[in-house]
């Protein structure tokens, strides 16, 4: 089972808006794009939904073997 978190943001002027989904949770995630970009109170647009389906979309969950900082290690200096 994988615990990593997907978090998105969106900075629009002094509005922030930040989701956070685990891969159970993606259609429930795009589902609430669509809400909040029909909502006439937010500044929250069909655009920035659009943005953020994709990012959605594209995160997918990481292979064990991907990291997603690399850091070298030690046995990469030893000759």
């Amino acid at each position: 089972m994988n615990d990593d978190i997907n978090v998105l943001a969106l900075v629009k002027g002094k509005e922030r808006y930040v989701f956070l989904f685990d891969d159970t949770q993606r259609a429930e995630a795009l589902r609430m794009l669509g809400r909040y970009a029909s909502d006439p109170e937010l500044s929250f647009t069909w655009y920035d939904a659009a943005v953020l389906s994709q990012k959605v979309r594209q995160a997918g969950p990481v292979k064990p073997s991907q990291n997603r900082i690399s850091m070298p290690q030690a046995s990469d200096w030893d000759d």
